[in-house]
């Protein structure tokens, strides 16, 4: 069985458009340089016949460890605030909060009055501007 074909020719192709080239430079940076850190074995120890100065000892009596709080299904240290944070966020709260309440009832009182006081004024103009309005039609 033969298979059937197309003859469709010699076709040209057009020829490739010219492009001009693009000159870039490759980047160029400066390296940082860190100074190399010297770090001491762990098992440094001092030569024989050089006595060591004593270091200073810790206060314990004027530094007090932070306390922290145990998380016991996640084994994580949470640490809480000392005595002093947490004094003063109280002696804070109280403050704010007495403040608050014996302040409203005062400013209620206070804000009743002076609704009142306006409400009159305003009463007033309106009545001032209706026998204004009723005065103006009875000449006219």
């Amino acid at each position: 069985m033969e298979i059937p074909s197309i003859n469709l020719g010699r076709g040209s192709l057009p020829r490739a458009l010219d492009m001009p080239s693009v000159n870039l430079k490759q980047p160029t940076a400066e390296m940082p340089v860190f100074p190399p850190i010297v770090i001491p074995p762990g098992n440094l120890e001092a030569p024989a016949g050089v006595e060591l100065e004593e270091e200073p000892k810790e206060d314990t009596e004027t530094q007090t460890e932070q306390p922290s709080l145990r998380v016991p299904v996640v084994k994580i240290d949470l640490p809480l605030p000392s005595a002093e944070v947490v004094a003063t966020a109280t002696y804070a709260a109280v403050a704010a909060v007495a403040t608050t309440t014996l302040a409203t009832p005062l400013f209620d009182k206070l804000k009743k009055q002076i609704q009142k006081f306006l409400q009159k004024k305003v009463d007033k103009w309106k009545e001032n501007q209706k026998k204004k309005r009723e005065a103006r039609n009875q000449t006219s």
